[in-house]
This record gives C-alpha cells, structure tokens and sequence, in this order.
C-alpha cells in the first residue's frame, strides 16, 4: 500500500488524545491515525497485519519458557528464555516483521547476551548443526534455498515463501513462525543438556529430537 501526505482539520483536545495513545503503543501519531481510519472503513492495513501475526505468536509463547518483551517497535516483537547453563544466559529471539506484502515475511535473530568464548563456540557449532538439519530436511521444498546468517553468538534467519508457496493468513504465518521458535528453543536446551556428556553426545541427542518433533506437514518459508 503506498502513502501520500494529506492535509486534515483535526480538534486539538483529538491530536493529543491520540499522541497519548500513540506513545503508550509506541508508534507515531500519522500510523495510529492511519490504523483508526482502515479499523473504521474495514481496510486491512500492513500494520494491522502485523499486529495480528504478532498476537498469534504471543499467544503460542506461553508457559514457563518464554517472555514476551514490551515491543521496541511497532514492526518488532522480542521474546526472551533461559538456558540452562553456566551463568543462566539469555536467550533472545528478536522477530521483525515487513511491511510491504510480498514473499518476504520478516527476519528472525537468535542472540545471548554473554563474553564466553566457550558459550560462543558451542552456539557456533550449534547453529551450523541447525543450518544442517533444515538444509537436510526442509530445503527440498525451498528452491530458492534458505536464507540465514551465523555471527559470533547470533543466529539469523530469513522467513521468505517460495515461488509456488499460495499465500498465507496472518494465523498460519504467526502460527508457523511461533513452532518455528519453539522448535529452535527446545532443540537449542536438548543440545546443551546433553553437552556435559560430550559435544558428539549433544550434536546426536539434538539431532533425534529435532526428527521427532519436526511436523508432518511443513510450511516452507
């Protein structure tokens, strides 16, 4: 959807009331006012889109496991969890979501906040066995290959549908993209449980974990 700039006649007591809203949603006045608008006249707005691929995910991140943090933005949603290690590290999954519609959805990032440099080593050798697994797995039904980063201690990946893929609701992208974090999070903890035992030990325990819980049916993106 494209945008131009338009010239309203708007009561002061409403421009405040709505920079009020705007700052507890942290969003600018022009989004807020544009997504009141679309609410009234029943348009679907790319932030409305968002928002509810955002409310499908938090939904499915609940329990013991997962934080859902205050979002940083209005095109960003970041969860928190806590791995089971020296230290108790964090581990942030920052998801952020385009707003043009098109085959690119969002982009997901894996972070710690730690200077171990055996922490960032046994998540290197993690991430490469994770990159394995989906290239193993899921990569036959993505053509254009699977899009992902591995950095010092980050892992980063990009959600994007393949040609051929028909287009997606809100509640099967928040749904796939909430098992997709879900699945990473378990596997992650099955691997640095199994670590005390060696890292051979930890690469094969993860990796029958991850063949047992990969769903049947997958969405390739």
């Amino acid at each position: 959807m494209s945008k131009h700039v338009y010239s309203l006649v708007l009561m002061d007591e409403v421009v405040e009331a709505i920079d009020r809203l705007a700052y507890q949603q942290n969003t600018s006045r022009s989004n807020l006012i544009n997504q009141i608008l679309a609410e009234k006249v029943c348009c679907t707005t790319p932030q409305m889109r968002m928002n509810d691929i955002f409310n499908t995910i938090s939904s499915r991140m609940t329990g013991d496991c997962f934080q859902v943090q205050p979002q940083p933005s209005d095109a960003m949603l970041s969860i928190r969890s806590a791995l089971k290690y020296k230290y108790k590290p964090t581990i942030r999954y920052s998801l952020e979501l385009v707003h043009s519609p098109g085959r690119t959805l969002g982009v997901l990032k894996v972070s710690f906040r730690t200077q171990s440099a055996q922490l960032l080593s046994e998540l290197t050798v993690f991430y490469k066995l994770w990159a394995a697994l989906e290239h193993q797995f899921l990569l036959p039904g993505m053509p254009e290959g699977i899009h992902y980063q591995i950095e010092a201690g980050r892992f980063i990946r990009t959600f994007r549908l393949p040609p051929d893929q028909k287009e997606l609701s809100t509640d099967q992208i928040g749904e796939y993209i909430a098992g997709y974090i879900r699945l990473f999070d378990h596997i992650l903890k099955v691997y640095f449980a199994a670590l005390p035992q060696g890292q051979d030990t930890a690469l094969e325990a993860a990796t029958a974990a991850y063949r047992k819980l990969l769903p049947k049916k997958i969405v390739h993106i």
